[in-house]
């Protein structure tokens, strides 16, 4: 079945479709990851986004019941040089075609993804869209496409639910959460609440926590206003760690600026560097919106870790309170795992706290 992605600049990429057999538009990024295709798809944080995978072949392994990092997601569609046809692993459950006609996405493979990469970085992410014709009547509506600013609002929970554990509570406040994030704190016996992301301060310190979790998500920061006003609300009462989106609302509730890059970071390989200890980590990313470096105040948040190829804010720590973030996803998974320790960090933090707390 021909298909074609287009794109705003008025450029086309033929191709042949899989998956949903329908139209749609989104915003056209690209991941540079070499595995965890499975991951990638079902991240929250590509709401909205049609994904280009640099690696040229997809859908090897098939989709298995362990590897999802949501069970609905909310990716437009997915572009591809080569989809496997035929899938071999021992785990898998169905084919990534079958995965994506059952979950509604569309997608497109023969394209020159390495053109498209190249495209996206020279001009920047822009709308897209996957057509059945490349006419003036599809570029048409493509130009008439307004991107949603309500993207957190679409993906996180409506209703608080736990995952229940033996140790410290934690509450964790879904932007559009990785089920990585869970699966980490339950390897720490976390007793966690999950929480909406309208969820106020005041709800959260009745639930008197032994720490807060902020998570990724989707979008621009600014378009999640309501959240600045519980971080600030929080903090410096309950030992606090935030995640890629949730490290960008915390920038803004202390008074920093961010801003949207022209491509984004998406994928395994991204190299940031710990400034106090020189230490590197190989991490994996998935944001299109920074910290600006020169809006933070010194005296109040310092700069923990530098991305090495582009040198974007890639941690931060409040000066006075317990809290910290991080703009990669130590949860990662598929990988890598460099940065998982930032996790039992989070645990010291809170028992450090408790103990202060206790003493005082």
């Amino acid at each position: 079945m021909k298909r074609y992605l287009i794109l705003e600049d008025g450029s086309v990429f033929p191709g042949v479709g899989f998956g949903a057999e329908t139209v749609t538009t989104g915003e056209i990024v690209f991941n540079t990851g070499m595995s965890g295709y499975q991951e990638t798809i079902t991240d929250q944080s590509y709401n909205g986004q049609i994904i280009t995978f640099t690696q040229p072949l997809i859908g090897n392994v098939g989709i298995n019941r362990d590897d999802y990092e949501s069970i609905d997601p909310t990716a437009k569609g997915i572009v591809v040089r080569d989809v496997a046809r035929v899938t071999g692993n021992w785990r898998s459950q169905m084919t990534l075609d079958e995965f994506l006609k059952r979950k509604h996405i569309p997608g497109i493979s023969g394209v020159d993804t390495r053109a498209l990469t190249k495209k996206i970085r020279e001009v920047g992410a822009m709308k897209a869209s996957i057509v059945d014709a490349a006419d003036e009547h599809a570029f048409d509506q493509l130009k008439a496409l307004v991107l949603p600013k309500n993207q957190v609002q679409q993906v996180s929970t409506q209703q608080a639910y736990p995952a229940p554990g033996t140790g410290r509570n934690v509450v964790v406040i879904d932007f559009g959460l990785k089920h990585s994030i869970l699966r980490e704190l339950a390897k720490r016996q976390c007793n966690v609440t999950v929480l909406p992301a309208t969820t106020t301060a005041s709800t959260i310190l009745e639930l008197a926590p032994d720490g807060v979790m902020l998570t990724n998500g989707p979008g621009d920061p600014k378009d999640v206003p309501e959240a600045l006003d519980m971080i600030r609300g929080v903090e410096g009462k309950i030992p606090l760690f935030g995640i890629c989106l949730g490290h960008q609302l915390f920038a803004l509730a202390n008074g920093a600026n961010t801003f949207k890059m022209k491509y984004g970071h998406r994928g395994f390989n991204h190299p940031v560097r710990e400034i106090a200890t020189g230490r590197i980590d190989f991490t994996s990313q998935n944001h299109g919106y920074a910290v600006d470096p020169d809006s933070i105040d010194p005296d109040t948040l310092l700069i923990t870790h530098v991305e090495i190829n582009d040198g974007t804010v890639e941690g931060l720590r409040h000066r006075l309170y317990p809290a910290f973030t991080v703009q990669f996803h130590p949860d990662a998974a598929p990988g890598p795992h460099d940065a998982d320790h930032l996790f039992d960090e989070f645990m010291e933090m809170m028992d450090a706290f408790s103990n202060r707390t206790q003493k005082g």
